[in-house]
């Protein structure tokens, strides 16, 4: 069988790709997911339109899963290992070695954020510990707030946070050293810094944040968390069996108006793309590449109203 469109990549991206793509009512459309991703580990997303009270990541791949199925669109459990092309067609490999065929593919791949296994985390996640300062930020506006991170990176973060609340203690797990300099900004901006590991999370109420225990003992008390480590893995290991042009960071490049890659037929959408790791940028992209998939598919098949 072949489809006229593969999606690799069920999260926000992907889902909506397949959503939109669905409801044209004319081409053949697969998703192939692994099944967890990086919306899978947030417990609440609280910037998304029409959920003021937030809603996980799980439930929301749920709907529009749903969603997606209404409208026509294929699913399969699976983890793409290959990609090439042979002549006109795409040919993913699965890693029980399936085998898939498609006239396009959109890559939905993403990344997966960097963070140490602490007790009590991932339930935090999402709920009182974040990622994101532009999603984010909001929620640790004047509350007492420990970021969990390393070097620079988490220097940079604690920047940007520095602006949001004045009791903020940002906590080098990896004690990854920082630069006089730096250490000085940090003072004067009111930063309290610690050169520290962590040992455990402290939370209650199903992932409210209350403190971080340390490996020394000592106990930070929290309402908020960030995390920032840096070294986030960008799943682009298929864009690159594909040909796909990559950022120096390992990101696809892609037109800007379209998300068309330099290898016609493929197409990226999400936080596989140059600075998109937002979970509404993820989705307003899967419905713009989808849009031009459509475009492509009818010329392939003669239905394009205006030629």
């Amino acid at each position: 069988m072949i489809y006229d469109t593969v999606i690799v990549g069920g999260g926000f991206a992907g889902l909506q790709a397949a959503i939109q793509l669905g409801r044209y009512s004319a081409h053949r459309i697969l998703v192939v997911d692994k099944g967890a991703g990086r919306s899978s580990i947030c417990r609440s997303y609280h910037n998304i339109l029409g959920f003021p009270d937030g809603i996980s990541g799980e439930e929301l791949r749920s709907r529009g899963r749903l969603q997606a199925e209404r409208a026509g669109v294929l699913f399969a459990t699976d983890t793409i290992i290959k990609a090439g092309k042979q002549g006109e067609q795409f040919e993913l490999e699965g890693a029980e070695g399936k085998r898939y065929k498609a006239r396009t593919v959109l890559l939905a791949t993403g990344i997966m954020d960097r963070y140490p296994s602490l007790p009590g985390l991932t339930r935090c996640l999402g709920r009182s510990v974040y990622v994101c300062p532009d999603c984010d930020g909001f929620e640790i506006q004047g509350r007492k707030t420990v970021l969990l991170g390393s070097g620079t990176a988490g220097y940079q973060m604690a920047l940007i946070l520095a602006a949001r609340t004045d009791d903020l203690t940002y906590l080098n797990h990896e004690r990854q050293p920082l630069s006089a300099e730096q250490l000085e900004r940090l003072e004067s901006l009111g930063v309290r810094y610690l050169e520290q590991a962590a040992a455990a999370i402290e939370e209650e109420d199903d992932g409210m944040l209350t403190g971080v225990r340390l490996e020394s003992g000592e106990r930070l008390e929290a309402e908020r968390g960030f995390i920032a480590f840096g070294g986030n893995t960008v799943h682009s290991e298929l864009a690159e069996q594909l040909g796909l042009e990559l950022h120096k960071n390992k990101h696809v490049e892609a037109d800007s108006r379209s998300l068309t890659t330099n290898v016609e037929g493929v197409w990226i959408a999400g936080d596989l793309g140059v600075h998109a790791e937002q979970a509404t940028v993820a989705m307003g992209e899967g419905a713009i590449a989808a849009i031009w998939i459509n475009k492509h598919l009818q010329r392939l098949k003669g239905t394009d109203p205006f030629h």
